[in-house]
């Protein structure tokens, strides 16, 4: 028996798939104020910790568990 190769071409069918997602999405959708948002609520999120919450958070930071969101930033 002879080797057997297959291939198949998944371009069709992820062109599909995204015209599915933008079709869901509507045409209303802004992705600009979609992470404008996602960033607010991220503030808001880690704004306010006491002491230990804060040092917890820099642990995490520090070990790559959640992202330095400083770093990432441009000065206002």
């Amino acid at each position: 028996m002879s080797d057997l190769e297959l291939a198949y071409d998944l371009t069709l069918d992820e062109q599909r798939r995204r015209s599915a997602v933008l079709a869901a999405l509507g045409d209303e959708w802004d992705p600009i104020a979609v992470l404008a948002d996602e960033e607010k609520a991220y503030d808001l999120l880690y704004s306010g910790l006491d002491a230990e919450q804060q040092r917890i958070y820099d642990e995490l930071v520090s070990a790559g568990v959640l992202p330095d969101r400083t770093a990432t930033r441009a000065t206002d």
